[in-house]
């Protein structure tokens, strides 16, 4: 499993793209502080811009860098949630601008699969997590579903979890600063 973090983040650190597997689906993953590199992503998935992406974090702590203010309900809602869920916050911080939605939110999911939070914690910066189909597509639920457009799009291909069937995505859910939750996503 070495090898396979040690190339993924040489890939991130130049810019490049990975296709991984996340605690959810195979994602398409890039720097979420490098501009070009989400760039890329966007056009590989033909996913219009307006729509955004999200990213994954390895704890709290580094969750706290990148959001301005948490609201407390979130630590709540991540300490009980059953499948792994992903909250829109106000206010992110330190990400390239190309990320943040017109409202000026983004969404974060603290990552729970093993080699998701080890690639997070060595490479120290958040990574974008978008699910591994073209714009509009059906999720993959396993490795051999993916698009040959998306593989050949990617610089490099995570070599884990191929026979894993993916679990469903992420709920998500809308917090804002004054506390209002709303589910978009169950």
């Amino acid at each position: 499993m070495k090898e396979e973090h040690d190339n993924a983040i040489a890939t991130l650190k130049r810019g490049g793209l990975i296709l991984y597997p996340t605690d959810t689906v195979w994602g398409i993953g890039c720097d979420a502080t490098n501009a070009d590199a989400i760039e890329k992503v966007y056009q590989l998935k033909k996913r219009a811009e307006s729509k955004a992406l999200i990213c994954l974090v390895s704890d709290f702590k580094m969750l706290q860098q990148y959001v301005e203010e948490i609201p407390e309900v979130a630590y709540d809602i991540l300490k009980y949630a059953v499948k792994p869920t992903t909250i829109i916050y106000d206010d992110p911080i330190r990400i390239s601008e190309n990320l943040i939605a017109p409202d000026n939110t983004l969404g974060f999911r603290v990552c729970r699969n093993k080699f998701c939070n080890f690639l997070l914690k060595k490479f120290r910066k958040p990574i974008v997590s978008t699910s591994a189909n073209i714009s509009g597509a059906p999720t993959p639920r396993k490795f051999s579903e993916i698009d040959p457009i998306i593989l050949e799009g990617v610089d490099y291909i995570v070599n884990l979890d191929r026979n894993k069937k993916s679990l469903a995505p992420s709920a998500i859910i809308k917090l804002t600063k004054d506390g209002k939750v709303t589910i978009i996503r169950e």
